[in-house]
């Protein structure tokens, strides 16, 4: 049994080794693994928890570097599926510390993330692992769609079926339409216990930008626990019983790529460990922070310890 199994996007992200510097001056590059639900999956597995990914990779050296990368990161590839004729993805982006971290993609039109299908996965696995994680970006094609709502099925049919946790990581480039993006999301949020997302993602979700607002939307629409991540404001989140808001912590950003994937992983945590819910959020918080004072994204991953003597040194 998984503690964890994440689904959706993988692929190598090519960082500029140059801060402050555009792509078309930019001299050194360094490659390190990328893809948000695969960052939450080592995430988590740095915090202990027996994680693995379900995704899709080329037939190509990125490939081959994707599956080793995962695995000397703890995470277990076993559902890593190789997809013959569609190149592993390359995602670059430009770092312009503090908060301006311009993304591009190069995915092609059918990546091998979105080429999943039902008859790819392991059910048995996915209905028994004590957390699910899969991200809106996966609803984006089919067939991935269509694995997707096969993975949901074996959650809610399942005996004893764990936490499942909708990321709502909305990436404007990949979809035909933020409406369309929209009705995915929609579709599938009564079938998830959590739903995680920034000011825009809820607002692409549920139409709301307001985090308080955007919290009770996303309850009324299925979910059990609703978290806003409102970047310098913290993060809100609620459930029918409670409500917490978790300032930010104040650390020199390098690199804010991969704070949300630590934020995930750690959350995966808190949830897993039954913690109350502003321990939760304050400890993903510290966790995204860790990261953001970083360059990498997996490979900054924290482990426990390190979010704790973060927290500690902040509370001293």
């Amino acid at each position: 049994m998984y503690d964890l199994i994440t689904i959706g996007r993988s692929g190598v992200d090519v960082y500029p080794l140059q801060t402050g510097v555009g792509l078309a001056d930019v001299e050194t590059f360094g490659k390190f693994l990328g893809g948000s639900p695969t960052n939450v999956a080592v995430a988590a597995a740095r915090h202990g928890l027996r994680s693995a990914v379900i995704t899709g990779v080329g037939a190509d050296p990125f490939g081959q570097y994707v599956r080793r990368a995962i695995r000397g990161f703890g995470v277990d590839d076993a559902f890593v599926h190789t997809i013959e004729g569609r190149p592993t993805p390359v995602t670059f982006c430009e770092i312009f510390p503090p908060d301006h971290f311009p993304i591009y993609f190069y995915r092609g039109e059918h990546p091998p993330d979105l080429q999943l299908t039902p008859s790819m996965l392991d059910l048995d696995a996915i209905a028994g692992a004590g957390l699910f994680w899969f991200s809106l970006t996966g609803l984006s094609q089919e067939p991935s769609a269509a694995a997707h709502a096969a993975a949901l099925s074996a959650r809610t049919s399942a005996l004893k079926p764990g936490l499942t946790v909708f990321d709502l990581d909305y990436r404007a480039v990949l979809w035909e339409s933020r409406a369309a993006a929209h009705e995915a999301a929609q579709r599938m949020l009564p079938r998830a216990n959590v739903a995680v997302g920034n000011l825009e993602e809820v607002e692409t979700a549920v139409g709301v930008r307001d985090p308080e607002a955007a919290a009770q939307a996303l309850l009324d629409a299925g979910v059990r626990l609703a978290i806003v991540k409102m970047g310098p404001e913290g993060v809100f989140a609620r459930t029918s019983e409670e409500s917490a808001l978790v300032e930010p912590m104040e650390v020199k950003v390098v690199n804010g790529i991969g704070a949300g994937d630590a934020f995930g992983g750690a959350l995966c945590l808190g949830l897993l460990r039954g913690w109350p819910l502003e321990r939760t959020l304050r400890f993903a918080n510290a966790a995204g922070a860790f990261v953001a004072a970083r360059l990498a994204c997996a490979d900054a991953m924290p482990s426990t310890s390190e979010v704790d003597d973060l927290l500690n040194g902040a509370s001293s």
